[in-house]
């Protein structure tokens, strides 16, 4: 007689296996936070990594975007003088007040160079080529690292959070953002020579809340341009989890040529494939945010 093979079917409640995301954490899933009933005072959050290429400005734009969807009042401000920020969303930055010209005080009202997106509840102040003297300018000004800080001032109460798109550098205008900040946050590319320079930025992000910005946090370290199918990409997530345990975000952005698409289309990717899963990525790091706190 041949013994039947055992099948075991039962799952008691309470023990089921929790499915395992890319950072070998159990997946959560953030809820879909409640509508605001009024706006402000808003949250500076600097994008920083002196790395180019990590994905702040897809970052910066794809974020605010989403954090728009759910209702929140959004200010972009490219504060990077290649003007990706402002390309982006399609929004002008030339013979226009942008934000070299607050920095400088030719213009003193920052609400001169606020200019509306294509998505709802989504702002920019945006940045040119010219942004790149300023640190020149300013070299020789009181309080050259607090210019931002006031700058923005003006208009913290008027939004739900302010993203502050860095240039990949640790000069006069990162700190300067660093200054203004309540949070930053570091896109990291899942790449060796990015995770090196984590070590770097910490490092300049402790400096500044220790000698001009004793409030600044670091929110968190969000996984870029990650691969699934590459060992390297896999052993670097590994490693920054390993390194900053739950400074990691528990959500990571894939690599897709979506992103760039969306870029020649001057549009966040929430429009133009609202579908995609890179899409979803980030509506739910949006929810991630405001599930941590970091948002209102």
């Amino acid at each position: 007689m041949t013994a039947k093979k055992r099948v075991d079917t039962a799952v008691l409640d309470g023990l089921e296996k929790p499915v395992v995301g890319p950072t070998g954490r159990p997946l959560r899933v953030f809820p879909v936070p409640e509508r605001l009933t009024g706006h402000g005072p808003a949250r500076i959050i600097a994008l920083c990594n002196q790395k180019g290429g990590v994905g702040k400005t897809t970052t910066a734009i794809n974020l605010g975007a989403s954090l728009a969807h759910y209702g929140r009042k959004v200010l972009a401000v490219d504060f990077d003088p290649q003007g990706a920020l402002s390309a982006g969303l399609g929004v002008s930055a030339h013979d226009v007040t942008n934000i070299y010209d607050l920095l400088l005080g030719t213009v003193k009202d920052a609400h001169d160079a606020i200019q509306h997106t294509s998505v709802a509840g989504l702002d920019v102040i945006p940045a040119n080529i010219d942004l790149s003297a300023a640190e020149v300018h300013l070299v020789n000004e009181v309080a050259r690292e607090q210019i931002l800080a006031r700058v923005l001032r003006q208009v913290i109460d008027e939004y739900d959070v302010i993203l502050v798109d860095c240039q990949p550098s640790l000069g006069i205008l990162t700190v300067n953002a660093l200054t203004a900040a309540h949070g930053v946050l570091i896109p990291l590319e899942c790449e060796f020579f990015a995770l090196r320079g984590v070590a770097l930025l910490v490092e300049t992000i402790d400096k500044v809340k220790d000698r001009l910005n004793p409030a600044l946090t670091l929110d968190g370290i969000l996984p870029t341009m990650f691969d699934s199918r590459t060992l390297h990409s896999r052993e670097v997530l590994e490693r920054a989890v390993e390194r900053f345990e739950d400074q990691v975000f528990d959500t990571v952005i894939g690599r897709t040529v979506k992103f760039p698409d969306a870029s020649v289309a001057a549009s966040p990717i929430l429009q133009f494939a609202p579908e995609h899963p890179a899409s979803m990525a980030y509506l739910q790091f949006a929810r991630e945010l405001i599930s941590r706190g970091a948002v209102a």
